[in-house]
């Protein structure tokens, strides 16, 4: 035998190349420069050398040899050894045939997509079309550039009922080429966007062996024509690169996907574009159409907030600060293209159910309803669940909300709402207080509930504008109603006094929104006491209002009481009403926009400016990002707008997003936003190292922090495991110019109006760069969810949590008719203080859409993405929280189903189900979606 140590020690051509003699013509000329073993060298060392281990003692030595190709073992057969060199020499340098498929879920804009039959899964229709596609390998060549290879994809198949279209192509690749790091894509197609799926390589050279590779590009992504965008579409392998890692042949196209996505910051943005960059909210007023729609801007010195994306329009004729509206009649306000809804939930729910909502439903509301006109009698409130209201239409709401509007008829419809389950369970239960104290735990708004830390109460705001700082909730009037069991200053120490407090926040604002008309504000305290049983008992609500602006209305506060006598029970009523209200207004424009969408959205642009879609913690935070953006932009044109639902239905009025403004600079901050620190801030928890999750609550029956508490332990697990794979240092993370640039960003840019707070966390330690990152996700995830999916649930009988008091307390001015009709018709005062008709049933359908989950739906920890699946040490990691998460599911029940725990068992009770990770489509009251996606 002859092996290829025999060969590496025979005499070389000194010039390293064949002999002219040599056949080569088959041999690519690159081959014969490096062709070290040739024919005639083999023919005379196997004519001579017949013994093999003689000839290995009897080889001299040759210095400096240079590399040669290692054959496997052959026989002595001399053809064979020269035919079996020849065929590696031309294997390796030969190009490879390489299939490749473009899968395409849909294509928007074409005229034949309706012409294809949909019922026959078999049908395969030829589409025209033109797709450019170039392939980057990882490597550089000898010469430093880029090593690429083309193909043009021409003609795509149409195939299944899902309108899957297969465009074929084929790569001509050298087996030198290397691995394949990326693929860039130009539509050459006249006027239609396409939603790219995935591009399949099949029969690409493996750079180890001799064999064939499969690799598959998970893309996901609208690539517009060139003719609307010239752009460069980059998709890179699922292979994660930090960027010093970043191989050498992808360095270039990162850099230029990142330049594509940032823009210039000049220019109005096309529906087609990609660009990603910041505006403060100057779009949310209309003064071209009413002075009464001007509003100021948000995000400066004067009124701080987080940026919004930029969409370039011009300004206002009358106000030049503000932006004019979009002239396009698709499409109101830009959202970059990859973050718009998908086909599903575009279709089935997403913009078109909420546009039908808005420009269908609310319309027809206010046609057939008196603006001004309360409910007569709660048995008509009652009505709009099981008889409904007729409306006229055109026969299609119904297939948009079939929840909310029932067919009857061509021309007539039926509006008509679902019985939401708090009233089904026990339809009474929304006038007790026990259910009152309960929804600060369990309800839609756990986030206001507080401890009192200190006492008296008293106020911060200025006494000369807003009278005496002193509470009138005095210490004898708690211990009365706590029944003496302890004094104020032992409850305060033993921690049994919380509260809502309201009023510092609203007080400013209570003429301003009673100078509107039909619409009374107070700021307000409601104090709580802590049952050995873990339920709280309200025990006192402080209303307050300043002196009018005319000062012709003295400063008046109010401390209400629980009691059985008539007319201080129903005063008793109204305060807890007007509380509610206040609530609602905290809840929709603090707790659930400020905090989840508003503040969100930077932390998203940042991340498509400044990590590249191959960075490790992009594809972290890529899915927990989801349709942000999209809803955002949506909120922007009909919820928060002026005139818009908000300012139309809420207590705060025209001045809600400036109080939302106000709350921001006063209130928010990124440190306090994850849920430990949340809860130790409002006093809800404190630091315990022995106790489970390292928090001791001061309500041990808190489902929301119960169940929260358990989510948030398996995020920040997933996040650690995570960030320690691909940091295995510290200096990874504080040389990671990408990482720094993003955070830089997001404080300086993002949140700009906070740049120079002490509380910015800085990215140089795992345990910091962890629980930013943590913080993230749980507000997109955990946080979003508990505020939002059960705001039918909870606010679709809407006297359980009014959005705005149409009238005073009747005891304010008992003097006037309004305190002699409550003193004589209590419930028809109450019903007149209540929504009016087309406030109530515009908010009912509302909520109805929003919490909704559509069937595409993707709940936290339920879809390993393609790059975490890459790398088996993350795809580990995410099996395990996957895990966690699911055990949460059976906890919940479990303590749902717990005698003791009075916060969420018990008859009538609605069992706490927010946080349950997973949830069928519809409006279930339950389901954690990855973000912030409605």
């Amino acid at each position: 035998m002859l092996s290829p140590h025999h060969l590496h020690n025979m005499p070389l051509n000194c010039h390293g190349k064949p002999p002219a003699s040599y056949p080569s013509k088959n041999i690519p000329s690159i081959a014969k420069t490096r062709y070290r073993v040739t024919k005639s060298v083999l023919q005379q060392n196997l004519s001579t050398n017949q013994n093999a281990a003689a000839h290995q003692e009897a080889a001299p030595p040759i210095a400096a040899v240079p590399k040669v190709i290692e054959l496997p073992p052959i026989t002595i057969d001399g053809a064979a050894v020269i035919k079996a060199v020849e065929s590696v020499v031309i294997d390796k340098f030969k190009k490879l045939p390489v299939k490749c498929v473009i899968t395409v879920k849909r294509i928007i804009g074409s005229d034949k997509e309706s012409t294809v039959d949909h019922e026959d899964p078999n049908n395969h229709e030829m589409v025209a079309g033109r797709l450019h596609l170039t392939l980057y390998s990882t490597e550089l060549d000898r010469s430093g550039k880029e090593k690429t290879v083309t193909a043009y994809a021409e003609k795509g198949t149409r195939r299944g009922e899902d309108q899957l279209v297969e465009f074929e192509c084929s790569f001509s690749v050298p087996r030198t080429f290397g691995k394949v790091g990326a693929v860039t894509v130009q539509n050459e197609q006249e006027d239609e966007t396409l939603l790219v799926s995935t591009i399949a390589l099949d029969g690409l050279p493996s750079p180890t062996t001799t064999t064939t590779t499969f690799l598959t590009f998970n893309c996901n992504s609208h690539i517009s024509p060139l003719i609307q965008n010239r752009d460069l579409r980059i998709f890179f392998s699922d292979k994660s690169y930090l960027p010093a890692q970043t191989p050498d042949g992808l360095k270039r196209l990162r850099d230029l996907d990142l330049e594509n996505l940032r823009g210039d910051g000049t220019g109005e943005r096309k529906e087609s574009d990609r660009i990603y960059d910041y505006d403060v909210y100057n779009d949310l007023a209309d003064p071209d159409s009413s002075p009464d729609l001007a509003r100021p801007v948000l995000g400066g010195p004067e009124h701080p907030y987080p940026r919004r994306c930029r969409t370039g329009r011009g300004p206002t004729k009358t106000d030049k600060k503000t932006e004019k509206k979009s002239s396009s009649s698709t499409a109101s306000y830009y959202v970059p293209r990859d973050e718009q809804f998908s086909a599903t939930k575009s279709t089935e729910f997403g913009q078109n159910k909420l546009r039908q909502a808005m420009h269908a439903v609310i319309p027809t509301i206010v046609s057939i309803t008196n603006p001004k006109m309360g409910f007569p009698f709660f048995t008509a409130i009652d009505s709009l669940y099981n008889q409904g209201l007729i409306i006229p239409s055109n026969g299609l709401l119904n297939t948009y909300l079939p929840r909310v509007v029932k067919f009857i008829s061509f021309g007539k419809e039926r509006l008509q709402y679902e019985t939401p389950e708090l009233i089904t369970r026990d339809r009474f239960s929304w006038l007790t207080d026990k259910e009152f104290a309960r929804e600060t735990l369990a309800g839609l708004n756990p986030y206001s509930i507080q401890l009192v830390k200190e006492w008296p109460l008293t106020s911060k705001l200025d006494p000369k504008l807003y009278g005496p700082p002193e509470s009138a909730i005095t210490k004898e009037l708690v211990e009365k109603e706590i029944g003496g069991v302890m004094t104020v200053e032992e409850a305060v120490e033993k921690k049994r006094l919380f509260m809502l407090d309201y009023h510092d926040l609203f007080l400013p604002y209570v003429n301003l929104v009673r100078d509107l008309g039909d619409t009374y504000l107070y700021g307000s305290r409601t104090l709580f006491f802590l049952r050995d049983n873990g339920t709280l008992q309200p025990i006192a609500i402080e209303l307050t209002r300043p002196a009018s602006n005319d000062q012709k209305l003295e400063p008046w506060k109010q401390v209400y009481t629980p009691t059985s006598e008539p007319t201080k029970e129903w005063l008793w009523k109204f305060a807890k009403l007007n509380v509610l209200v206040q609530d609602s207004a905290y809840h929709q424009l603090i707790a659930h926009w400020l905090r989840t969408h508003c503040a969100a959205e930077p932390f998203i642009i940042a991340a498509n400016r400044q990590l590249s879609a191959m960075h490790p913690i992009y594809r972290l935070l890529h899915p927990y990002f989801r349709y942000t953006m999209e809803i955002n932009a949506f909120a922007r044109g009909q919820l928060i707008n002026a005139g818009g639902i908000i300012e139309s239905c809420f207590s705060a009025g025209k001045y809600s997003m400036l109080f939302s403004s106000v709350v921001y600079d006063q209130v928010w901050r990124f440190d306090k936003e994850a849920l430990p620190a949340d809860l130790i801030r409002r006093g809800l928890a404190e630091e315990d190292p022995n106790a489970e999750h390292g928090l001791k609550l001061a309500i041990q029956d808190y489902p929301f922090a119960n169940d929260g508490l358990i989510l948030w332990d398996a995020i920040r697990e997933w996040v650690s495991d995570y960030v320690n794979h691909y940091y295995p240092h510290t200096s990874t993370i504080e040389d990671d110019k990408e990482l720094q640039a993003w955070w830089t960003e997001v404080r300086t840019v993002g949140h700009g109006d906070k740049k120079d707070e002490p509380w910015w966390p800085v990215l140089n330690t795992h345990e910091n760069l962890i629980q930013t990152l943590s913080t993230i996700i749980w507000v997109n995830s955990g946080h979003h969810a508990a505020v939002n999916f059960g705001q039918y649930g909870y606010a679709g009988y809407f006297p359980n949590r009014p959005s705005v008091a149409r009238t005073k307390m009747p005891d304010e001015d008992p003097n006037d008719d309004e305190y002699t009709e409550f003193l004589t018709k209590p419930e028809s005062a109450m019903l007149q203080c209540l929504p009016s008709q087309r406030q109530a049933t515009t908010v009912m359908t509302i909520l109805d859409v929003l919490s909704t989950h559509s069937t595409d739906e993707e709940y936290i920890a339920d879809k390993m993405e393609p790059s975490w699946e890459e790398a088996p040490v993350i795809k580990g990691a995410f099996e395990r929280f996957r895990g966690k998460v699911m055990e949460l599911t059976g906890i919940i029940d479990g303590r749902n189903l717990d005698e003791g725990l009075l916060n969420r068992n018990g008859a009538g009770v609605v069992p706490y189900e927010l946080l349950k990770p997973r949830s069928e489509s519809g409006v279930t009251g339950m389901g954690v979606p990855n973000s912030i996606s409605i």
